[in-house]
C-alpha cells in the first residue's frame, strides 16, 4: 500500500499533468528566481506560466520548506 501525498505534494500530479512539467523543473526554475517571497514567487509563477494560485502556492511553500525559508 502506498502513502497518498499530503501537503503541497498533494498537488504534484495535478500540475504535472496541467502544465506539462515534471516537478523537478518547476522546483529548479522556482530555485534559479531571483525572487526568494513566498508571494512573489507566486504571483511570477502565475504571471509568467499561467499556474493558478493553488498549484502556485503549493510548489513555492515545498521549495521554501526544502530550503529552510
Amino acid at each position: 500500500m502506498t502513502d497518498k501525498a499530503k501537503g503541497p505534494e498533494s498537488y504534484f500530479p495535478s500540475i504535472e499533468k496541467k502544465y506539462g512539467r515534471p516537478i523537478e523543473e518547476w522546483k529548479t526554475l522556482i530555485r534559479a528566481s531571483d525572487l526568494s517571497k513566498h508571494m512573489e514567487l507566486v504571483k511570477w509563477l502565475k504571471a509568467d506560466y499561467g499556474m493558478g494560485h493553488g498549484h502556485a502556492n503549493a510548489l513555492v511553500a515545498h521549495v521554501l520548506r526544502e530550503s529552510g525559508t
